[in-house]
């Protein structure tokens, strides 16, 4: 069997097959979630943007906080896109957050640059709750699918995933005084487009693919933890520099430009981590004659004793033998993956059900 081409074509194919086993492996799949999750953060930053609203459609106190109780109640109600996620594969479920975020995001920035009439009070309810529930899609499209490819190391894979939207509204800031500058109705513009783009740039990308076990898996996660420390530790010197010396746009671009690379850094840990699988994947073709295969279940050897004995105690010891429990159907284990079906008796669930709807409850009290 030849394993390499010989000759000058050798190193190309060489090439090739490694960015190929980088685009479709799934430690990419991990870095562009990542990148989804980094702009997927645009509810926290309803402070930028809600003056602007309060003073061209002439809202008071009292009209923006309820705009704010919308905007909280689309993002946390993500019952829909986890239904959707049941029955779809993740492409259809981020490609439906990217329309929403994109939909109710441009119609609040055509109302605020007024280049549609003056909507309702319910109207704008209605364009920020959608614009807000397009985060829960992606929450779901791109987390979710990473937890099932990487079961081993869930716990890794959503803080990560996690600590990422928490710096996406930093991440957005940025790039926003990198390009408008100071033009805070550009702002929801921005937050319309750019997670709307970055979803529907890696559809291809995010998706089930098959588990396979690495002994350094964790130590992967541990590398772009450390740079998400980084990219945490650069955002707070830079907030705090610029709350102490006026920056222009070009100064801008400079830390933005900064903030971009350290958001593309954990691509790095990618190409090394998928060039170590795939030197493996050479190194267990070029020496696969010296493989051993071991059964799992080896035969007992049968002695002379055995042979001396009647049939009928060598069925009464193979009836004997333990037979592994029957699995329980029932409750989900913590940890376990559930289905939707299963999900309503877990009692985690039902304490998370209850504090959803309770603080919810005490916010419309408030307001009233």
């Amino acid at each position: 069997m030849v394993v390499s081409g010989a000759g000058g074509g050798g190193g190309w194919g060489n090439t090739k097959a490694l960015t190929l086993q980088v685009l479709n492996g799934r430690w990419f799949m991990m870095f562009a979630s990542l990148l989804i999750m980094s702009a997927a953060g645009a509810t926290y930053m309803f402070g930028l943007y809600s003056p602007d609203i309060k003073f061209v459609l002439g809202y008071d106190q009292t009209t923006l906080n309820l705009l704010s109780f919308f905007k909280d109640l689309g993002a946390n109600v993500g019952v829909l896109s986890g239904l959707i996620n049941e029955v779809t594969p993740p492409w259809v479920v981020l490609s439906i957050g990217a329309v929403l975020n994109f939909f109710g995001y441009f119609m609040i920035w055509m109302a605020v640059t007024k280049k549609i009439a003056r909507p309702q009070v319910w109207h704008m309810c209605l364009y920020i709750c959608i614009g807000a529930n397009s985060q829960s899609f992606a929450n779901t499209g791109s987390l979710v699918t990473c937890v099932k490819n990487f079961p081993e190391s869930r716990g890794a894979v959503l803080g990560i995933l996690k600590g990422y939207v928490g710096l996406s509204g930093a991440i957005i800031t940025q790039l926003y005084y990198a390009f408008y500058y100071d033009d805070t109705k550009a702002l929801i513009l921005l937050i319309g487009w750019l997670p709307a783009v970055v979803s529907f740039a890696f559809l291809r990308t995010i998706r089930i693919m098959k588990v396979t076990r690495r002994p350094n898996e964790l130590k992967v996660f541990f590398n772009m933890l450390y740079i998400s420390l980084g990219l945490a530790g650069f955002l707070m010197m830079i907030i705090i520099v610029e709350k102490s010396v006026t920056f222009n746009q070009s100064e801008y671009g400079a830390s933005a430009a900064m903030v971009i690379f350290l958001l593309v850094l954990p691509l790095a840990v990618v190409i090394i981590e998928e060039f170590k699988i795939w030197e493996g994947k050479k190194v267990e073709l070029n020496g696969g004659s010296d493989l051993k295969i071991v059964t799992e279940n080896p035969q007992p050897e049968v002695t002379s004793d055995d042979l001396s004995r009647p049939r009928e105690t060598l069925a009464t010891t193979t009836q004997q033998r333990p037979n592994h429990p029957p699995r329980r159907v029932g409750k989900p284990c913590l940890g376990h993956q559930t289905e939707v079906r299963t999900t309503p008796y877990c009692k985690h669930f039902s304490a998370l059900t209850c504090s959803f709807f309770s603080w919810h409850a005490f916010v419309v009290l408030e307001a009233r």
